[in-house]
């Protein structure tokens, strides 16, 4: 069906164009974003793992090994069961009810990281409880994503996608400053808490999931569940992947165009999540900043990638989601490919002279400015193609190829590490993966010049 306003054709729904805003909704869908951002910055990115990839575990590129796989092994287990997740829970109409239980899953995993201490017998259960904690939240990510049709039109859709990562990145300001100075740089921080036995960094932990769980709050009351689709929801889990792979195949016939975005972003969406997952990894282990220092860089990357979002959700509505994508992968991989060239090193190049912390700033703020609009021009790319009262099930797709290679980025970041001996190359991996991203999606036509598809049977 076409999304364009002068398809009129029998039978094809008409345009979500003169639906208003639900902006009450979309206040509460975006807090949920908010409230992760204690999930995705404070213990994925800039604080837990680089307590896991410390000193205090063992060797700090062992470390950053291990961690990279079993984030990859979390990814494989994704791509083997999130294809029937959103499907399952569109069908049921329980979108919201998974969203609620997955979330409550990851805050409970990640209160459960008080209980890693600083020892290398504490490695296999940080880096366990890490993995997941990130196959829960990505299962959650499904029917999250899939709201977004629901809180939004077309006109709308690319300054709201922009709006929830803002916002991410905006909690994630807040969540960090008050990380970094309740608990992180006093000698006793708040309640009490030193840093004997890593306890501030646990305590940061449940503080996390306290975060996470309070502002996910308003979205499990608010936004209302779709319409149960009754044939569907019969269908046991084999005939889910039946289903699946059935509505792949159409969709490969009538918009094979839709294919390839799917592809291209599975591989560039991964290598946009490595470079946060491990971006204070890098920092922490290769540029030997200390963990205040980390999270200082995270409050100023946060606020450029939020500001990176915004704009890129202006542009998405005026210029296309492609154009924005195209643009940020093309940052991100230049950005990244100066920290791995330039490295901790001083520099003195054409009579300019700067240190290694320098360089991190610079090219790591680059990356945090063309991350943002990146991920959320994507959402919305798709959200544009949805027909209505399918929007999870083109999601459910978009998950299972994004999940299919979500072990491809860490898989690539611990390879380079024992290739050439050192975590600092361990981003020529993550560079890797967005190039082939970008070069997949260059043949891909913008949905303004495509129509949406057939992605179930009625």
């Amino acid at each position: 069906m076409s999304l364009s306003t002068k398809n009129t054709s029998p039978g094809v729904p008409a345009p979500r164009a003169s639906a208003p805003a639900r902006w009450k909704q979309v206040a509460a869908w975006a807090a949920w974003d908010w409230g992760s951002a204690s999930f995705n910055a404070v213990m994925t990115t800039f604080v837990f793992t680089v307590y896991l990839t410390s000193a205090q575990f063992g060797d700090k590129d062992e470390n950053s090994a291990v961690l990279g796989a079993g984030l990859a092994l979390a990814g494989v287990a994704v791509a083997v069961l999130a294809p029937v997740t959103g499907q399952r829970s569109d069908a049921g109409g329980r979108r919201r009810t998974w969203l609620t239980v997955n979330t409550l899953l990851t805050c409970a995993l990640v209160a459960s990281c008080w209980f890693v201490f600083p020892s290398p017998d504490y490695l296999i259960l940080g880096v366990a409880l890490i993995a997941a904690a990130n196959l829960f939240f990505e299962f959650a990510g499904v029917n999250y994503n899939a709201m977004l049709s629901q809180i939004s039109t077309p006109a709308t859709v690319g300054k709201i996608s922009g709006l929830g990562w803002a916002m991410g990145y905006v909690g994630g300001i807040a969540a960090l400053a008050l990380v970094l100075v309740g608990f992180v740089q006093p000698d006793v921080g708040w309640f009490g808490v030193t840093s004997e036995d890593g306890m501030n960094i646990r305590f940061v932990a449940l503080f996390s999931a306290v975060w996470f769980l309070l502002f996910a709050l308003p979205l499990m009351f608010t936004v209302p569940e779709v319409p149960r689709q009754e044939a569907l929801a019969r269908l046991g889990i084999l005939a889910s992947y039946k289903l699946l792979f059935q509505r792949i195949k159409a969709l490969f016939r009538t918009d094979p165009h839709t294919i390839y975005f799917l592809l291209a972003s599975a591989v560039f969406r991964d290598g946009l999540a490595a470079v946060f997952t491990f971006g204070g990894v890098i920092a922490s282990g290769t540029f030997d900043w200390e963990l205040s220092e980390v999270i200082m860089f995270a409050i100023f990357g946060n606020v450029v990638a939020a500001a990176g979002s915004v704009v890129g959700g202006f542009l998405d509505d005026r210029s296309g989601p492609k154009a924005v994508i195209v643009g940020s992968l093309i940052g991100l991989i230049l950005a990244g490919t100066a920290i791995v060239v330039l490295g901790p090193d001083d520099q003195d190049l054409f009579g300019l002279q700067w240190t290694g912390d320098t360089t991190f700033w610079i090219f790591g703020l680059l990356l945090c400015l063309f991350v943002g609009p990146a991920q959320s021009a994507s959402r919305a790319f798709l959200a544009r193609l949805a027909p209505e009262g399918k929007e999870g099930e083109l999601f459910g797709l978009y998950a299972t190829t994004g999940r299919a290679v979500s072990f491809l980025a860490p898989m690539l970041f611990s390879t380079c590490i024992v290739i050439f001996g050192s975590q600092r190359y361990g981003i020529i991996g993550i560079m890797a993966v967005l190039l082939i991203g970008l070069l997949v999606l260059l043949p891909v036509r913008s949905p303004a010049a495509r129509t949406a598809l057939p992605v179930g049977k009625e």
